[in-house]
Formats: C-alpha cells, structure tokens, sequence
C-alpha cells in the first residue's frame, strides 16, 4: 500500500481496536514512512499480542524467535499468552556474556547501512530441530525476517510460521501472518 506524501505529519493507525497517530518521517529521498513503535506503549502491546495469538494459537510452532528491539515486549506477551516458557531474541551485537555466538549481516529498511544479527551458543543449540515461528513488529521489505530465516538456517530450526503486527507496503511478498497494513509514502 502506497500513498502520495503530500506534507503528512501523522498517519491514523487502527490495530486489534486501538488507534494510534504515527509520525511520519522520511527515511530517504521520496520516501517516507508511519514511524510504528511499541516500545513503551503496554496497551498497544498487549491488545496486539492477545489479537495476533489468536491467529497463532492453532499454528505448529515449538518456539518463537524476533529480532531486537522493538519486537521483545511482542514476544514476551505473546509467550505469556501462549503458554510458551521460552522465546529467543536475535541480538544486534555480540554481548560479553555469549557463549560461541552465531551471527550474520542483514539489511532492513529502517536501518541505515547493514547490521548484525546473533544467536547466543545456548539459544542456538534451544533451537536445532525445532519448529520456529518468526515475529516481528512491522514487516516491510522483508530484509529482517531474511535475516532471522539465514541466522536460523545455521541453528537447524525448522520454520513454520512468519508474523508480524503490521506489513508495510507491498515489497514483502513471503507467506505472512498480520493484524493490519502500513502505507508508504513516496513523493
């Protein structure tokens, strides 16, 4: 979904009942994007989590995996709902703390440049062989959930579920779960 940016400050965001007014910023030259953030909003969270396990409940996943940081507050509500005891965050840095750290390097749309994705020892061997749903907060081009999917081909999980809270645009064309689109605006 596109629309012409025509000087919109704000875009009217209505997902799982609640209606939110995204800044719309400019992430490049003719292009601009409804800045969508969970963090720090419990109820956006909560009402989006409780709506997206309701299409998740009857999937075949073990376990759930996202890349930082937005999406960590979605998957904890989300475990919570589903009566899962673990879920695994693809960090963006390798931490002192890891233990044989497995990375690669993506590329998402509101990222500038390229940036790592990592799966501590521990997590990746949680992983090996089991059933993973990916879940994301805003899927667009779909650089971040390619990146998740290669950082899981290594572990040896097997996904079968991709989500999100919102698609954005039209770019992504892959097999995915979403409560609600997301427009971009060109000039």
């Amino acid at each position: 979904m596109r629309y012409r940016y025509e000087g919109q400050t704000h875009y009217r965001l209505s997902v799982g009942g609640l209606t939110r007014d995204l800044p719309v910023v400019q992430l490049d030259e003719g292009l601009w994007i409804a800045s969508f953030v969970m963090l720090g909003d419990a109820q956006l969270v909560n009402v989006c989590a409780g709506a997206l396990a309701v299409q998740l409940a009857g999937k075949d996943f073990e376990i759930m995996v996202g890349p930082e940081a937005k999406v960590v507050p979605l998957l904890q509500m989300l475990a919570t709902l589903l009566g899962h005891p673990r879920y695994v965050v693809c960090r963006k840095s390798v931490k002192g703390y890891m233990q044989n750290p497995l990375s690669v390097e993506v590329k998402s749309i509101t990222t500038k440049g390229s940036q790592l994705l990592v799966i501590d020892g521990p997590d990746v061997e949680l992983l090996r062989n089991r059933k993973v749903a990916i879940v994301d907060d805003v899927v667009s081009t779909g650089g971040s959930i390619r990146g998740v999917e290669e950082i899981l081909s290594h572990t040896g999980a097997i996904i079968t579920t991709r989500a999100a809270v919102l698609k954005e645009g039209d770019a992504y064309g892959g097999d995915l779960i979403y409560l609600a689109d997301l427009p971009i605006f060109t000039a």
